[in-house]
């Protein structure tokens, strides 16, 4: 058995007076693909920001590919994370927003080799040539020289998706990716990931609402509430057998509301 590429060993996280997450400890395989799910403001976003180190925990411990995210060993002592650790464990893992995020005033080809050049020092050459070959996987290599006004939202989050693997990430997440486009935009947003889960190794954690893709894509799904796990499983398990009442409670809702399962 291969060593977990995400530990998450008894987390928290509060915003004020609301704790998010409560002592949360989960446990990623390399490769892997995990569908989070579960009510708004359980808990599920904050973990994929804290993967990212846009918030910061309160207690607990996580490694990432056998190394401390937030933690630096000196000496045999585990010391908190200075900068320069933070911003090479970032290079190791890539997110999609719900919002694209793209820099408006740069055009999708400048918009996808931004990075590997600046965190990199990838020359533009190089890091035009990959750029390129990540818009055509992900259909946009003809929009290369637009600007991100004119492209419509499905676009939009197509050319986030290749901007985040131009770092060549070991981990992906995707947050919501879809809950900002139209309806009819949705499917070539979810075919890209389709793509992208039967065609590498990498290892990806997804939150979506989209319980249908859920369950096609997911190796495993999580179902969570107020900060915790509810329940683990596999796509069928969690979805046509949940042990739990309140994973029960949460597929009737969704399924009420005329979201395929």
């Amino acid at each position: 058995m291969s060593a977990p590429i995400i530990k998450i060993d008894s987390i928290a996280k509060s915003f004020g007076a609301f704790k998010v997450l409560d002592g949360l400890s989960m446990q990623v395989m390399p490769g892997e693909k995990l569908a989070l799910i579960g009510p708004s403001g359980s808990g599920k976003t904050t973990i994929l920001r804290i993967l990212m180190t846009l918030e910061r925990i309160d207690g607990g411990h996580i490694q990432i590919d056998g190394e401390h995210l937030y933690h630096m060993e000196r000496n045999g002592q585990l010391l908190p994370a200075d900068e320069r650790h933070l911003t090479r464990m970032r290079q190791k893992i890539g997110m999609v927003f719900q919002l694209f995020n793209l820099f408006p005033h740069k055009c999708v080809l400048d918009n996808v080799t931004l990075a590997p050049m600046l965190t990199k020092g990838t020359p533009r050459a190089a890091a035009e040539k990959r750029a390129m070959e990540l818009l055509d996987m992900v259909g946009m290599a003809d929009k290369a020289k637009n600007m991100p006004a004119q492209l419509s939202g499905g676009q939009k989050q197509r050319v986030a998706i290749a901007r985040a693997l131009a770092l060549s990430p070991k981990i992906m997440l995707f947050d919501e990716v879809t809950s900002a486009l139209d309806p009819e935009l949705v499917e070539e947003v979810l075919n890209v990931m389709r793509k992208l889960a039967a065609e590498t190794d990498m290892t990806m954690l997804l939150v979506t609402h989209e319980m249908g893709f859920a369950h096609d894509f997911a190796d495993r799904v999580l179902f969570f509430d107020r900060g915790r796990i509810v329940e683990e499983g596999k796509p069928d398990e969690i979805f046509r057998h949940p042990k739990q009442e309140r994973t029960q409670a949460f597929l009737k809702k969704i399924i009420a509301a005329g979201h395929r399962v």
